[in-house]
């Protein structure tokens, strides 16, 4: 076994998440440098959230201290409301499958997820371009690394766990609320 290299899991957090199952290397040497990670990426303003239980970690950048603007490393990404849409429904489908569930990887098809969106968008008389939107919709989960899709098996996505990191619970319990605003959204 190698010893641990602090550039591995500080270069592989830099362009993303690190997941347990994909960057073995990276995650191993992560909990075992967690602590020097952090010293190291706290230097440029961020600080690292590692959830092992659900096997990612990622960085974020810390809260402004108010007596300023720090320069943003990693910047905010402002997300459609169709994109939001289609990430509070992936994830009350996580929060269900875990409910229910022992298996630790939520599986959907491609039909699942449009067929979950479509409930929620205005009926439409070209359903071919009411789909390729979603599809599009899909295209910018996968980008962000919210949804991942199977090679083995075309049409087949993972819901990944770090949804969880940002739709919280308590986001999610307003979700009902939120629909309400959405449906008054799309009526305009």
């Amino acid at each position: 076994m190698m010893d641990p290299d602090l550039s591995v899991p500080v270069v592989q957090l830099m362009k993303g998440v690190v997941y347990r199952d994909t960057h073995e290397r990276a995650w191993r040497d992560l909990l075992t440098l967690q602590a020097r990670v952090r010293d190291y990426v706290a230097v440029m303003g961020l600080t690292v959230v590692v959830d092992e239980a659900e096997g990612y970690a990622f960085l974020r950048s810390k809260p402004d201290d108010g007596e300023g603007e720090t320069p943003r490393l990693i910047p905010r990404r402002a997300l459609s409301f169709h994109v939001s849409l289609l990430l509070a429904l992936l994830r009350k489908k996580l929060a269900e499958f875990d409910a229910h569930n022992a298996d630790s990887r939520l599986m959907l098809t491609r039909e699942q997820i449009v067929e979950t969106v479509r409930l929620f968008l205005p009926e439409t008389s070209n359903e071919t371009r009411l789909v390729d939107q979603i599809d599009g919709h899909i295209g910018k989960a996968v980008e962000l690394g919210f949804l991942r899709r199977v090679k083995s098996q075309d049409g087949l996505f993972e819901v990944r766990r770090i949804l969880k990191a940002f739709v919280d619970g308590q986001w999610l319990a307003e979700f009902d609320a939120r629909l309400a605003d959405y449906a008054g959204e799309l009526s305009r």
